[in-house]
């Protein structure tokens, strides 16, 4: 359970300063704070949604299948470059999801020696499985926002990701590429 501390004490409070202006080091100590307490947070629940089906996806796995559910089927190298990691990596999380039914490969349309991964039926009852448990998790986090207030959340971590993700790919800072969907 989160501490009065972690969710609210900024670092210039417990300095015992007065607040900094807006965008001082006060306000970005304070931001860093509460990015680490999200990040642990996050950690310690998965968000892994509710019910029977909490917890029974892990992160990798989640990301992959609803890169391959939003973009449809695409090789490996493509999938790598999409979610800002290395191929070898795809190619290790996608193996067990092969195994498992919820992703196959298939020819390339266009280059019948190209492999291509994709969605199989299972893996995308899997996933609407996940996404419902964690959508639901996400209301219960958030009952007593307004929808406005969801929206305004959803915005800012949205445009805070893809902030993360140009920084990783080096680009310069207030350059972006697309938002990140992983």
């Amino acid at each position: 359970m989160p501490t009065s501390q972690d969710m609210t004490t900024t670092a210039s409070a417990s300095r015992g300063t007065s607040p900094e202006p807006p965008g001082g080091p006060g306000l970005l100590d304070a931001l860093q704070h509460q990015v680490a307490v999200f990040a642990r947070r996050a950690e310690q629940t998965r968000l892994g949604g509710v019910g029977q089906v909490r917890n029974s996806m892990d992160r990798a796995a989640y990301l992959l299948l609803n890169r391959l559910d939003l973009e449809g089927p695409m090789g490996v190298k493509a999938l790598a470059a999409g979610m800002g990691i290395d191929s070898s990596t795809v190619t290790r999380q996608v193996a067990p999801l092969v195994d498992s039914g919820l992703v196959k490969r298939t020819s390339h349309p266009e280059d019948g020696r190209a492999v291509v991964l994709q969605l199989s039926p299972r893996g995308l009852a899997k996933l609407e499985e996940v996404r419902a448990s964690r959508r639901e998790l996400m209301a219960q986090v958030t009952d007593g926002w307004t929808e406005n207030e969801r929206e305004s959340f959803c915005t800012l971590l949205t445009r805070f990701n893809t902030a993360l993700s140009a920084r990783q790919a080096g680009l310069p800072a207030g350059e972006t590429e697309t938002p990140p969907t992983s």
